[in-house]
């Protein structure tokens, strides 16, 4: 099983601060990033469309252009930070329709997409799950045509039923999950039974290992921070076992959102210790 790398474990770089974290020293290009995910032997990358500077055909040929030549399956990832927002979002549903082709351009076969978010989790969950089944139904149409396979994200908002059933109601073979291991925990669900249930729908993942942090309230999604692969509590080689029992055909791709404190804002050392740790994984697996 291949292992890669989501861009946005590098948002501070690209840009993207949390009010609670420090600025970092220095900034970050795309053309960086994909650098870096070469250098720590990665298989695959994960781009965050947010962080794309620019979505000309020439410029996204440029950066389909760089994956070839470093040999790197890719993820097209639209939708941050609150995508659809549950189904009421008109504007960036035609936004998402756009960036269809963008993935295309760069190349890739799977687009990650975010129906809602941690925003809109304590609102009604069955009228975001029905506009977001029909918004999904029309968008993978879309994708169809582009021979390009929409993966869903639980962001912090549905749990792995809830999940289950949007991917049910839309029923196309080109609509699935992007499976993150780490949201699911933040809304207190199993990541284990999830999979167990979403394995085969499984399109891309967003591999995060976590544990908690003093001083947070349990209700933050900062309690559950971000580790290395491996120093966490998500049974991460349970997960890529089921994956690859159901025949699961992209890659681990590593994302830190928030890390943990113990790691001195050292999000570099935290991606190469943790594609180390997922490629044992891979090398581990029956």
């Amino acid at each position: 099983m291949k292992v890669g790398i989501d861009s946005y474990c590098y948002h501070r770089f690209f840009g993207e601060v949390y009010d609670d974290q420090e600025k970092p020293s220095k900034s970050m290009t795309l053309e960086d990033f994909i650098k870096r995910a070469y250098e720590l032997k990665a298989d695959g990358v994960s781009l965050e469309s947010c962080f794309i500077p620019g979505y000309d055909d020439s410029y996204l040929s440029e950066i389909k252009g760089m994956l070839d030549e470093y040999n790197l399956d890719r993820v097209y990832a639209w939708g941050h930070p609150d995508g659809l927002e549950g189904g009421k979002n008109k504007k960036a549903y035609e936004e998402m329709i756009e960036h269809i082709e963008h993935a295309k351009t760069i190349g890739a076969r799977v687009m990650r997409v975010v129906g809602s978010s941690l925003m809109f989790r304590f609102e009604p969950h069955t009228p975001q799950i029905e506009k977001l089944s029909e918004m999904f139904s029309e968008a993978v149409k879309v994708a169809e045509k582009y021979g390009i396979k929409l993966a869903d994200e639980n962001h912090i908002d549905f749990n792995p039923d809830e999940m289950l059933q949007i991917i049910n109601n839309v029923n196309s073979p080109n609509f699935g999950i992007n499976f993150d291991t780490g949201n699911f925990m933040r809304v207190l669900a199993d990541p284990i039974e999830g999979m167990e249930k979403l394995a085969k729908y499984t399109f891309a993942t967003h591999v995060k290992d976590l544990k908690p942090q003093k001083g947070q309230p349990v209700s933050s999604w900062h309690f559950f921070a971000c580790t290395p692969v491996g120093d966490g509590l998500v049974d991460n080689q349970k997960l890529a076992q089921l994956l690859k029992d159901a025949g699961y055909e992209g890659f681990l791709a590593v994302e830190i959102d928030y890390l943990h404190p113990d790691y001195n804002n050292d999000e570099d050392a935290a991606v190469a210790k943790s594609v180390e740790a997922l490629k044992n994984i891979a090398n581990n697996l029956r």
